[in-house]
């Protein structure tokens, strides 16, 4: 629990719910500006460096906006599918409006309302701090890929240099909430950038994250750090799983 934020679990799901929905119009301009508008050009990128071909089905999960998912339909063109899950009714519908989606579900990775091994590659885009059971998540994610099927995960990990890491919290804790209450006018857009780093602080270690991948059954288990930051998290459903 986080104190000054939510002190339970039913808390800590209303918060988010109201949190995401009323951001998801000022949620692309904040990120872009967080990341001096190089977010989109690396996500493209390591959708590409992981196998993501034309053709191909995606399943994003905790999808947002629809930013990936938007990079991902850019690959897999007209003959691929991409299939974004998220709670936030409000993020999707952001999301459709851009034309990022071929569909969406309302819901949560723990419990994916889509069959087997439907998707060539699952990924989430920095949302993993917001799972509540890791291996339940991780689980349906080997479920709904096709056997050899790939899942990616990008999450913000906080860099093991003191320096590096207060000057990080210092960037997303003070300089992103003032950013974004000077341009959005919004409430809710700067409750949830001010509460970002603290999510980020919190996440689940990077072992814990591999070891689980591990013990579901996946293969090929990675993790690559990006600038000491971004990690991604790669494995393979096994052919014969």
């Amino acid at each position: 629990m986080i104190p000054g934020y939510f002190e339970n679990e039913e808390e800590r799901k209303a918060l988010l719910g109201r949190l995401f929905n009323e951001s998801a119009e000022h949620y692309d301009p904040i990120n872009d500006r967080m990341s001096f508008g190089s977010g989109s050009r690396y996500r493209k990128q390591v959708l590409r460096q992981h196998g993501l071909r034309r053709g191909m089905s995606l399943l994003d999960v905790g999808c947002g906006t629809g930013v990936i998912a938007g990079h991902a339909r850019d690959i897999v063109g007209s003959t691929g599918r991409v299939v974004g899950v998220d709670p936030s009714e409000a993020m999707l519908s952001v999301a459709h409006k851009k034309e990022r989606l071929t569909e969406s579900h309302v819901g949560k990775g723990e419990a994916l309302p889509l069959d087997d091994a439907t998707f060539d590659m699952v990924t989430m885009g920095y949302a993993l701090r917001h799972v509540d059971d890791l291996r339940m998540a991780f689980s349906e994610y080997k479920r709904v890929l096709k056997p050899g099927g790939t899942v990616l995960i990008l999450e913000i990990t906080p860099p093991k240099s003191r320096l590096a890491f207060h000057m990080l919290k210092g960037y997303i804790r003070t300089v992103v909430p003032l950013i974004t209450r000077m341009t959005t006018n919004s409430s809710g857009a700067h409750e949830l950038m001010s509460y970002y780093w603290e999510t980020i602080e919190l996440c689940v270690p990077p072992q814990l994250i591999l070891d689980t991948m591990r013990d579901v059954g996946f293969t090929n288990v990675k993790r690559n750090v990006v600038l000491g930051i971004f990690s991604e998290y790669s494995a393979t459903r096994p052919e014969d799983a």
